[in-house]
């Protein structure tokens, strides 16, 4: 099988799967012709296919599940009348939220609170858990032994990143984005890495009962989200 001909398997799988696909996934494709090629030999194919997309709407990229072809972020403005739902829009309370718990995982809810100074609603973290962004991945070895939190390979995927290292430091968020004090360098963190990471892509689209606005006690502001990956 020649180069030619594994990009444009690869290239094919990555359109059709609609979610990302793992390097695993793709060498089971070829060996289930009877002419697997090496793992390098699929990396350069796709890297070669990366090149392709140069200068073009679409790029291909790696996340935390895998690889995906998306839509380029600079694409956003000139496709918005095409997305029928209108991007989410999530409470600032939630974002500090997942803000802390991305930045310093893991995290209980106890310290949450003590950082951010209010209780943490039970709607916020029943809504990330939901979006499958955050879990528990332990238990702090004190009294009352509470979960901890952090979070999940699907939060990865959303904001377009391959792994936990990838988060842009906070002192570099504030220099892009002057802010006021600790909570709002959180918000700020949420915010860039969302207008940065999230793409156009189907397999992250807001489920349809999902509220536009996540409701809390705790605050009223709140804050949109670029309409992710496909989403």
């Amino acid at each position: 099988m020649d180069e030619v001909q594994i990009r444009c398997v690869i290239e094919a799988a990555l359109l059709a799967a609609g979610r990302p696909v793992s390097l695993d996934k793709l060498m089971e494709l070829f060996a289930g012709k009877g002419s697997s090629p090496e793992r390098a030999v699929v990396r350069t194919a796709i890297a070669a296919l990366a090149g392709d997309y140069e200068g073009r709407g679409i790029e291909v990229k790696e996340v935390a599940s895998g690889f995906r072809v998306q839509v380029k972020s600079s694409m956003t403005d000139w496709l918005q009348p095409l997305w029928e739902e209108r991007a989410p829009r999530y409470t600032r309370a939630l974002l500090e939220t997942l803000a802390l718990v991305a930045y310093r995982q893991p995290i209980t809810r106890a310290e949450i609170e003590e950082v951010r100074g209010v209780a943490v609603s039970t709607n916020i973290v029943r809504t990330l858990t939901e979006r499958s962004w955050i879990r528990v991945v332990g238990y702090r070895d004190v009294p009352g032994r509470p979960s901890m939190l952090g979070t999940t390979r699907e939060f990865l995927d959303y904001f377009g990143l391959r792994k936990l290292d990838d988060l842009p430091p906070l002192s570099e968020i504030r220099d892009d984005y002057p802010a006021s004090g600790p909570q709002t360098d959180l918000i700020d963190a949420l915010g860039a890495l969302s207008a940065r990471g999230a793409q156009v892509s189907a397999e992250v689209a807001p489920a349809d009962n999902e509220p536009a606005d996540v409701k809390t006690t705790e605050k009223t502001e709140s804050v949109p989200v670029t309409q992710s990956e496909t989403s």
